[in-house]
């Protein structure tokens, strides 16, 4: 079995997985600006408390994104910048996906501890349809919708930049048994009759599970290969947006 580092920082809290032959270390922290101060000291003293050497890895991976753009580059630069200096490839993960996976195993620990809350056909079964949405900041969302096939996750919609009422719109099209993600309570979503998590549990814990299903999948690359994946080029609002988002959502129903 391989053993795999997972990076990420594509949102405010920052995430760090060791896992693989027996070891299952998690740190979930602060993100945002102390990403790129903690990040590489912080993974170093995973490796070292579990007593592992770098070049004992066999790939590095990253949250890719979509997300903040500071944090996907501070994730990628880091991912690459160890992988080079042990020769080792990369895996990079979409940061929705993520959000996904969470969401499965928040709803696989309520089965595990009582009897779960949740009808059957929202169960998170091989078939399983997940929507997720999350904060992109300036009055849109970051969204995407993917599939449990049992065993690892699908692509049914790749990462998109949209508003609410286009995702709604597309959530009426296309339900999922599941929505996810910080926009739900941010951009007040109604995910209609779909199991609703709003908040992630464990970002690390996600993490390292898709860290493990891409290596299984055989999606390592080269580490000069690593990029973020950015699905919006303008990052700031003018002092004009700004005050017409504040408009907006100061008229927004309750």
């Amino acid at each position: 079995m391989s053993v795999l580092l997972a990076l990420d920082s594509s949102t405010e809290h920052m995430a760090l997985a060791l896992v693989g032959q027996g070891h299952a270390a998690f740190v979930d922290a602060d993100g945002g600006a102390q990403a790129s101060q903690h990040m590489v000291p912080d993974a170093l003293a995973l490796l070292r408390e579990a007593g592992v050497a770098l070049p004992a890895l066999d790939a590095i991976a990253f949250g890719r994104g979509p997300g903040a753009f500071t944090g996907l580059r501070t994730a990628c630069s880091v991912a690459q910048g160890l992988a080079f200096g042990a020769n080792k490839p990369v895996l990079a993960l979409d940061s929705l996906m993520l959000v996904a996976e969470d969401a499965r195993q928040q709803w696989a620990a309520q089965s595990q501890s009582q009897a779960p809350s949740v009808p059957p056909s929202q169960s998170p079964a091989a078939g399983w349809d997940v929507w997720v949405a999350m904060d992109a900041r300036m009055n849109q969302i970051y969204a995407g919708r993917y599939r449990w096939e049992g065993q690892a996750w699908t692509v049914l919609d790749a990462p998109m930049l949209v508003d609410a009422a286009a995702l709604q719109q597309l959530w009426a099209e296309q339900p999922a048994a599941c929505v996810a993600g910080s926009a739900l309570v941010a951009m007040r979503l109604d995910g209609g009759p779909a199991l609703r998590i709003e908040h992630t549990h464990s970002r690390a814990r996600a993490l390292g599970a898709l860290a493990m299903q891409a290596w299984d999948q055989g999606l390592a690359e080269d580490a000069s290969q690593a990029l973020p994946l950015y699905v919006r080029d303008k990052v700031a609002q003018t002092t004009a947006e700004r005050e017409a988002a504040k408009a907006t959502a100061g008229t927004a129903p309750a």
